[in-house]
């Protein structure tokens, strides 16, 4: 488990995880793992590198800004796993690692020689974290499985935008980085039973399983009530007034006042006390009922005050409100410098570089972004000289060779 300067490092200092994932699917779990301190050891391919290296928007030199986020806190090693020499050396590192991370289509693995069968036995505490589309078994299992595609199957796509529109996406790889964090409780729930019995297990994390999980009690409307959820656009239905009102600067606004007693402090704030005791609005049944003319109401109202006043107004009031932020609002915000959820870090092309900080907060053992995303193949001397106790001459051989 962690070292003596694990409050420093963070409650994961100690632990070893290699990384052999691609995009997003399981690099996310991989991040989530080095924010918390593991020394997290990512494998790519030579001379090609993480795709991820690629995406995203970018600077003028032509390099990703998505790469320093999902790639912060890791070491990065070039090794061809194709060959069987790769393979072999990818088990000499397996064998020294506590999690092994992998988000290839399920059958790949195991056509490199790296099935878990074969894994536990070089080391029976290993813990083997695979994300994929469909999981690893199933009829489904091996079928190619993008994120969207998992949150097509898990339910989330039919329930995103305007019912006037087909189904919209969120605007974020969701389903992929659920399921890396959905990976990522996984693995530590099966790093306490090793510490319990000494025996490491397969996580297996399904991206249409992950998204599956937070889709609330869609399932059991419809098993007991056949109801069917659809698309809704910016509300909730039956659940007023709780939506996006536009202001008089032309920002916009999201107010929940859909409680009674919140609902009646809205009134008064609004002016308009009388409303808390029309019985078309009185109680929350009633309230859904007309849900649309009591938003037409607020907003006729909202468009009379400037974003910042009315925010505060809301304040003043208890009415739970906040404005829709982007990224500009987010690097402005009293709370969010307070809290520090976003930080400066330094990076060796892009200088000054902000990005948001680690989560969730610890109190004595915290994560941190401790080190940048590492250039390809950066850490290969250190992992093959220190770690495997490779020569130099071993090396230049391997790199002649095309193997790391």
């Amino acid at each position: 488990m962690a070292d003596e300067g694990s409050s420093k490092q963070g409650p994961l200092a100690g632990l070893r995880l290699i990384e052999m994932g691609t995009l997003l699917a399981g690099p996310f779990c991989g991040q989530l793992m080095g924010d918390f301190g593991a020394e997290v050891i990512k494998v790519e391919p030579p001379n090609q590198g993480d795709p991820m290296r690629e995406w995203g928007r970018e600077k003028a030199h032509g390099m990703s800004l998505w790469w320093p986020v999902i790639a912060r806190n890791k070491k990065s090693i070039t090794l061809n796993l194709r060959e069987p020499e790769g393979q072999a050396i990818a088990r000499e590192l397996i064998a020294k690692a506590d999690f092994l991370l992998e988000n290839f289509r399920p059958g790949t693995m195991e056509r490199w020689n790296l099935s878990w069968e074969a894994l536990r036995e070089i080391n029976p505490r290993l813990i083997m974290i695979r994300v994929s589309g469909y999981g690893q078994t199933g009829p489904y299992a091996k079928r190619a499985g993008f994120g969207a595609i998992g949150e097509a199957m898990g339910g989330l796509r039919y329930v995103c935008g305007d019912p006037s529109t087909p189904p919209s996406r969120m605007g974020i790889s969701i389903g992929d980085s659920l399921a890396a964090t959905f990976a990522c409780l996984g693995a530590l729930a099966a790093l306490h039973h090793r510490e319990v019995t000494g025996e490491g297990q397969v996580v297996d994390s399904a991206i249409y399983e992950a998204v599956l999980n937070m889709m609330e009690s869609l399932i059991t409307e419809y098993d007991k009530a056949g109801y069917i959820r659809e698309r809704t656009g910016s509300i909730l239905p039956n659940v007023a007034p709780s939506n996006i009102y536009p202001t008089k600067d032309g920002k916009m606004i999201l107010i929940a006042a859909n409680q009674d007693t919140v609902f009646r402090r809205l009134s008064e704030a609004m002016g308009r006390p009388e409303l808390a005791e029309d019985e078309r609005y009185a109680t929350h049944s009633a309230r859904g009922a007309h849900q649309q003319e009591l938003d037409e109401i607020v907003a006729e109202w909202t468009r009379t005050v400037d974003a910042d006043e009315l925010e505060k107004l809301m304040e003043e009031y208890g009415i739970p409100s906040g404005k829709i932020y982007r990224a500009p609002e987010m690097l402005a915000d009293p709370h969010f410098q307070a809290r520090e959820a976003i930080i400066k870090t330094l990076h060796p092309q892009f200088g000054e570089l902000r990005m948001q900080n680690v989560a969730p907060k610890l109190s004595s053992t915290p994560g941190a972004v401790r080190s940048p995303a590492p250039e390809l193949g950066q850490h290969n001397e250190q992992v093959y000289r220190e770690l495997l106790g490779y020569s130099e001459e071993r090396l230049a051989e391997l790199q002649a060779a095309g193997i790391i």
